[in-house]
């Protein structure tokens, strides 16, 4: 069994979780309109990439991060 006191998280937080979506949504929509060759709209689908990378960082910095202070413990 784990020592929780030691556990890193694994990420499970509400920035890590909408950091991911935002890049899952990025490579979504890319991939879509690549196939449906719409280059605008699959530039803008890389362009959430590192829009998602942003969002999660910021998030964290303001507590929404594993340990912040704007998250409960889920264990």
């Amino acid at each position: 069994m784990a020592n929780t006191t030691e556990d890193p998280g694994h990420g499970s937080s509400p920035a890590a979780w909408i950091a991911v979506a935002i890049m899952l949504l990025g490579i979504a929509i890319g991939t879509l309109f690549l196939f449906l060759e719409v280059l605008p709209l699959v530039y803008l689908g890389a362009l959430l990439i590192p829009v998602g990378l942003i969002v999660g960082f910021v998030l964290k910095k303001a507590g929404f991060g594993v340990g912040g202070s704007r998250v409960g413990s889920s264990h």
